[in-house]
Order: C-alpha cells, then sequence, then structure tokens
C-alpha cells in the first residue's frame, strides 16, 4: 500500500523519522499541521506533485474537517492519522488490515479496536472453557476466567437501602461473586433475611456466599439457598458441614490456627468424608511482613498436590493492609494468582485506599487470561491498568534560551462579581467520575469537566476578573482529576 502522510514544517523531522520507509511525507504549506484544511491539502499536493499514486493520505488526528473533495479530486482516500506524530510508527504497522477513520483519530481508533478484539477473545474464550466447579452459571478453575469475590463487610448489620448501595457499586464495578459478611453481633435470623434480600436486590446470576465460622449461621445461611459457604475448617466442620453436604453447595475451607498446608489438606479430607462435593481451597494469602512469600509458596505446594481443586486467593488481605496504591499490587496478586492456580481472587473494599480494587482485580484477571492464551506477558493486550504512568511518553519541550521565571502574584483582589465555592459529589456506584460543583450566590453550576464549568460561568458572567478565572480554571482541573482518580477534594487544598 501507497501512503502519503501530510504535515506542517514544525514537525517534518519528526514526522519523516516516525514514519520512516513506511510511508512518504508532504510538507503542506503551513507551520502547524493540525491547521492543515482540505485546500492547503489539495493546494501543497497539485504544486508539489509527488511522484506516485497513492492508496491513502493520512492527515494529523486533530485536524478537522471535511476532506471528501480533496478523496475525489486526487482519487486516493483522506484519513485521520494519531494525534501526535510520535504513534505513526505503530499506526502505520495497521495499514494494511484497518480502516482508518474520518473521524476519529487513528491512535484512538487502534486503542478501541484492539480492546473490541481483547473483549470478543474473553468472552469466546469463557465460552469454551472447561471449570473444574461452577456456581451457578459462573465457571471457576480450569480453563476460566480468574473470579472476583467482592465481600461486603458486615453485610448483615446493614439496612436495605445501604446494602442495596453497596451491591449496586459491586456490580458496577464488575464483581463474579457477591460475599455476604456476617458480624459477630449476627443474630438468629438475620442472615436468611440478609440474603434473601441480596437475591431480590441481586442481578440474576451472581452466586451468593455467607462469610462467617459461625456454624449456627453457616446452616441459616445454606438454608436460605447461597451457593457457597465461606468457610470451613476444624472448628465447624462437623457441625456444618453434613448442612452444606447435603444442600450439595460449594464451600471453601481453611487451615486451622497456623495456617499450614497440612491442616488445610486435613481439613479437606475431612470435609469430602462428610460428602461435601465442590470443594475450594484457601492457603491463605498472609501481608506484606506477615509471611507473605511462605505463604506464596503455599499456594503453589497445594496447587501442585491438588490440581483439580478450585484455589481461594485473599488479595485483600494484602492490599489493605499495604499503603501503597491498589492498582498496580491487584494486577501484580493477580499474576501470582494466575501462576499458583486461583480461581476467585478475594476482596473487601473496605478501606478507602482500597476501592476500586473489584474493577482492578477483574481486569487484571481479563489481562492474564489474555496473556495465556496468547503466550505473552501481559503487555500490548488491548486491556491495561495504566491509570497514572503512560505507555508511550510525549516528546518533551527544549528549555528556550530567554525565560522569565514565573512568581506569584503579592496581592489577592475579590472578583466584584462575587466568589464561587468549588466541591465535587463523586459516583461512589461507579467508583470513578462524578459532578464537579460550582456555587455563586447567583447560581449553582455542575458537570462532568472542568472546561464544561467554566465556560457556563463565564457564559453567565459570574466572573469578571483574569486573575480569578484562572484560579477558577486551576480548581475545578484539580476537582476533575480528583473524580478522575477517586480522590477527595478541597479547595485551595494541595492535590
Amino acid at each position: 500500500m501507497n501512503i502519503l502522510i501530510a504535515t506542517g514544517r514544525l514537525a517534518e523531522n519528526t514526522v519523516r523519522n516516525a514514519a520512516g520507509k513506511k510511508a512518504d511525507v508532504l510538507v503542506v504549506d503551513i507551520d502547524i499541521a493540525a491547521f492543515i484544511t482540505p485546500r492547503k491539502l489539495l493546494r501543497t499536493f497539485l504544486s508539489e506533485k509527488p511522484a506516485g499514486k497513492y492508496d491513502l493520505i493520512l492527515v494529523p488526528g486533530l485536524v478537522p474537517g471535511d476532506f471528501s473533495e480533496v478523496e475525489r479530486e486526487l482519487g486516493c482516500r483522506v484519513r485521520l492519522g494519531p494525534k501526535h506524530a510520535y504513534d505513526l510508527g505503530f499506526v502505520l504497522s495497521f495499514a494494511e488490515t484497518l480502516e482508518f477513520s474520518r473521524t476519529t483519530p487513528a491512535c484512538e481508533l487502534l486503542a478501541d479496536v484492539r480492546r473490541e478484539k481483547a473483549l470478543e477473545l474473553l468472552e469466546e474464550s469463557e465460552e469454551k472453557a472447561r471449570p473444574l466447579l461452577t456456581l451457578g452459571k459462573v465457571k471457576l478453575g480450569g480453563e476460566a476466567r480468574m473470579k472476583v469475590m467482592g465481600e461486603i463487610v458486615g453485610a448483615t448489620e446493614l439496612d436495605p437501602e445501604a446494602l442495596r448501595e453497596k451491591l449496586e457499586t459491586f456490580i458496577a464495578r464488575g464483581v463474579d461473586i457477591i460475599d455476604l459478611g456476617a458480624s459477630l453481633n449476627t443474630g438468629p435470623g438475620q442472615v436468611r433475611k440478609t440474603v434473601d434480600l441480596t437475591r431480590f436486590l441481586c442481578r440474576k446470576g451472581i452466586p451468593i456466599s455467607i462469610d462467617t465460622l459461625d456454624p449456627e449461621l453457616l446452616r441459616e445461611g445454606v438454608e436460605a439457598g447461597v451457593d457457597l459457604v465461606l468457610s470451613l475448617n476444624g472448628s465447624n466442620l462437623e457441625a456444618a458441614g453434613p448442612a452444606v453436604a447435603k444442600a450439595g453447595i460449594a464451600a471453601v475451607v481453611l487451615p486451622d490456627d497456623g495456617e499450614s498446608l497440612e491442616s488445610l489438606i486435613k481439613n479437606i479430607e475431612a470435609a469430602k468424608r462428610l460428602g461435601i462435593e465442590k470443594l475450594i481451597a484457601d492457603p491463605v494469602l498472609d501481608p506484606v511482613g506477615h509471611g507473605i512469600t511462605g505463604s506464596i509458596v503455599r499456594y503453589h505446594e497445594f496447587h501442585r498436590l491438588y490440581p483439580e481443586i478450585p484455589v481461594f486467593f485473599g488479595a485483600g488481605n494484602v492490599t489493605e493492609l499495604l499503603d501503597v496504591d491498589t492498582i498496580g499490587v491487584n494486577a501484580l496478586l493477580c499474576g501470582i494468582g494466575a501462576e499458583v492456580g486461583a480461581s476467585i481472587l478475594f476482596t473487601p473494599e473496605f478501606s478507602d485506599k482500597a476501592q476500586g480494587s473489584i474493577l482492578e482485580l477483574k481486569t487484571a484477571s481479563e489481562m492474564m487470561l489474555l496473556s495465556r492464551i496468547r503466550e505473552s506477558s501481559p503487555k500490548d493486550l488491548g486491556l491495561d491498568l495504566l491509570r497514572i504512568k503512560e505507555k508511550r511518553r510525549r516528546p518533551d519541550k527544549a528549555l528556550p534560551e530567554k525565560t522569565i521565571r514565573a512568581k506569584a502574584a503579592k496581592n489577592w483582589r475579590t472578583d466584584p462579581a462575587g466568589p464561587i465555592r468549588i466541591g465535587i459529589i463523586p459516583d461512589r456506584i461507579k467508583g470513578s467520575g462524578g459532578l464537579i460543583v460550582a456555587e455563586h450566590e447567583k447560581a449553582v453550576i455542575t458537570g462532568e469537566k472542568a472546561g464544561e464549568v467554566m465556560d457556563t460561568l463565564l457564559e453567565m458572567k459570574l466572573v469578571s476578573r483574569l486573575d480569578h478565572a484562572a484560579y477558577l480554571g486551576r480548581e475545578l482541573k484539580k476537582a476533575e482529576l480528583a473524580l478522575c482518580f477517586s480522590r477527595s477534594y478541597a479547595q485551595d487544598d494541595t492535590f
């Protein structure tokens, strides 16, 4: 395929280096490539008369305008390339297999295409997967994707509205299994009531587990129709095990105190003797500083001895007790889990710092499955967990010879149009996003983007000073970033 890339004078060298021998370059009579118009492109092409007949002309991804007349005149397609020249090499490698767009920059189009293909592959793989066992329609172990279990801590103590909100939050974040935590204060009847309400509120198909060591509460959960009990060990096996076996539901089995492999195996064998067929083993993942390395070895050894038994992997044991952003931690734990045979990835999302762990583990589990299918490292998959750092860095600005050192103004003057208070209302269901709120005595403006809110404030003439407008722009952008990263926001505080 013969490809011509249109650019401006300032980006010529960058574009030529990025394109290499994959495409020819046409320098339009303009400095900034993003300002190329259909007329300028056509005029330059006809005057330069580049050699050869082209199948495709790529213009910068930020260029607006209708190039259909150029296409008719030159007899070839004109499409949007990437927004930035440094992405050209990557984009050009798809020119033979992908139809670029007139409206969507190629870099965004490729991201969408790769993600769609990744999701299609995941869906196809899950449909064909042969599991070790199932909870309703949810496949566990074997060739299936690792499933994410979210615990609603103290679920039996929550009022119906609080339980509904927690369920909606977990479901929106992609949870596969709902775990109902029973507190120490849980009394008779509360488990049944909570299970019944959860079943009513929860969308069909999501398995429900009861989380307690109390045999009476476990039996009540079984009678209420849970799909899974969490957990059985030497303290409750004889009292609750027969009810679990009779109901034919799944059970997570723990080791007794000491968390030894021998204790776990002993309890697994005891559960089998009681007739429990759907067994899930929890070798117990210890926190950092409390034996995490030994526990990972324990997981590896159990999976080697019992490859036919699904494994429960308590990622939340680590993330809740580690003051580190959970995104990378959850991804790494998920990768370790995949290597030690994990079938269930568990998180309670209990602390503020661990919010979003369900979505992080879900995405990481999809990445690990794609990695296994493609026999590759978990990179360049179409899915990723890059939220702060970049995969490819944009070129940095060179420092000009003459600069003026910036400094803050000494005095602050009140805007005659009046003060504006800024705050945020997070979307607690989705876990990210929400509304920016700008309060003026004449009106309250809300919006999802800083630019939208600022434009409205200016349009309504609620801002009259340039320094006030600059200040509001900074604060509104901080508020938008806080929503994006699920952070709290306070006006004038450092973000």
